[in-house]
């Protein structure tokens, strides 16, 4: 008698258990064998037995030819399909391969015509930007990214700042340097003679008017604003030229930023800043009385200390309203989620509204393994009055866990035996299959049917 040919099932039972909503250790169950057989199966590495057919066949209710089907063909054809796109062209792709690929290896088949089509809707999303990639670059993107591929430091700015400040301190502050240096005076105005304005340059008059409902330490920063304008503008246009912005609207958003960045620097020099900032261990309400600024302007500072032999801890910022829009980020450190990260809402950061303003502390952990450290605390900037309520913004600033224990948060705790938060960069480029939190599907995975199981989870996802 002939010994029989192994039965090999491993695509079409995959392809069951996904059109059942089901995960492997759920047809584990079902099945009576453990999950770990049932991927052995799905990867061909186990043939079906005639028990098991069985035990398939009665236990979801189907005839045996369901089973039947030539997954291998289908995803032989698949791939055909796709290889022809022009990226393959000068590739020799046997369709004798591809059918031995398909049969062979159906795990890493599945992996490509996958990957082929989160390919193709990165195309699509770039073709809708606008000339399949030729399109200027959105501005608020672009800027963040010449900030970011600086990691927040400009040492010239830096420099000038600090020969400003002692400037500044000589005339005694920054309304009488202005008024001494370049005969500008300051006037503070009501609100309905702004109208609408926190600050305005009058230079007709030479006068710089600002709005009375600014807070000290917003008025102070207007100020330092305006001689940042004056006497950094070469400063300015050098590093306009050297990040070459595609628009106006890119050149006015970084001039902006930058304006904003020698503005901080002139109210917290680096030399002292940086050297307050290890004494008090970085607590950010006593560097922020030390130096007369806000919570957010002492935040924003520590992202810029990256001066070579005079770093600081290298930290990641975040701002952002209560409907969970990002309105700054701010990256000193090289940080995963600075280009497209805080949409996590297990990040404490988003539950702080409504709070009393006091810093929230939490460890953090990426999918990756990646550990951070993270500082958060409501702000209201710009002072306000009765009929002009200053908005309320959520802010943070996160290290990397090793850099931790420089921290007053964090001392006497151990970054390896803290409990850790595990957060995604956002939704959609995070790999968590069990989130009870998660808002969208993550890119690339398929979302299985819930005819037959639902998990506490938003989403089930196929895992094998």
């Amino acid at each position: 008698m002939s010994e029989s040919r192994p039965l090999f099932l491993g695509p079409r039972l995959r392809r069951l258990r996904r059109e059942l909503g089901l995960t492997q250790a759920a047809m584990a169950e079902d099945l009576g064998i453990s999950p770990s057989y049932v991927a052995l199966i799905e990867h061909n590495q186990r043939p079906v037995t005639a028990d098991l057919l069985l035990r398939i066949a009665r236990g979801y209710r189907l005839d045996l030819s369901e089973l039947a089907g030539d997954d291998g063909a289908d995803t032989a054809h698949r791939l055909t399909e796709l290889l022809r796109d022009p990226i393959f062209a000068e590739i020799d792709l046997p369709a004798l391969e591809v059918a031995d690929l398909a049969a062979s290896f159906p795990g890493v088949s599945e992996a490509l015509v996958r990957l082929y089509g989160a390919y193709t809707r990165a195309q699509a999303a770039l073709a809708e930007a606008g000339s399949g990639g030729d399109a200027t670059p959105e501005p608020v993107t672009e800027a963040r990214r010449f900030i970011a591929s600086r990691r927040n430091f400009f040492a010239s700015l830096d420099a000038r700042a600090e020969a400003l400040a002692e400037a500044v301190a000589e005339a005694g502050d920054g309304t009488a340097y202005l008024a001494r240096t370049h005969g500008i005076r300051t006037r503070v105005l009501p609100a309905q003679v702004m109208m609408g304005s926190l600050r305005r340059f009058d230079r007709h008059n030479q006068q710089l008017l600002l709005d009375e409902g600014l807070d000290a330490a917003s008025r102070q920063f207007h100020i330092a604003l305006q001689i940042a304008y004056t006497d950094c503008r070469a400063d300015l246009a050098a590093l306009l030229r050297e990040a070459a912005p595609a628009s106006p609207t890119t050149s006015n958003l970084l001039r902006r930023q930058l304006a904003g960045y020698a503005a901080a620097a002139l109210l917290m020099p680096y030399t002292r800043f940086a050297r307050a900032a290890e004494e008090l261990g970085y607590d950010v309400e006593a560097l922020a009385r030390r130096f007369g600024t806000s919570f957010e302007q002492t935040a924003h500072r520590l992202t810029t200390l990256g001066k070579p032999g005079a770093e600081g801890v290298p930290f990641f910022f975040i701002r952002l309203d209560a409907a969970g829009n990002v309105s700054k980020r701010l990256d000193g450190a090289g940080f995963p989620f600075a280009a497209h990260g805080g949409g996590c809402p297990l990040w404490s950061v988003h539950q702080l509204f409504g709070r009393a303003p006091q810093i929230v502390t939490q460890w953090l952990e990426l999918p990756e393994g990646q550990r951070f450290f993270s500082l958060a605390r409501v702000v209201r900037s710009g002072g306000g009055s009765w009929n002009r309520a200053p908005a309320e913004r959520a802010v943070a600033l996160a290290c990397a866990a090793e850099h931790a224990p420089r921290l007053i948060y964090a001392r006497g705790q151990e970054p390896a035996r803290a409990v850790a938060t595990p957060i995604g960069v956002n939704c959609r480029l995070c790999t968590r299959a069990n989130c009870e939190a998660r808002a969208l599907p993550p890119i690339g995975r398929e979302i299985l049917p819930d005819d037959y199981r639902r998990t506490a989870a938003p989403f089930t996802f196929s895992n094998g």
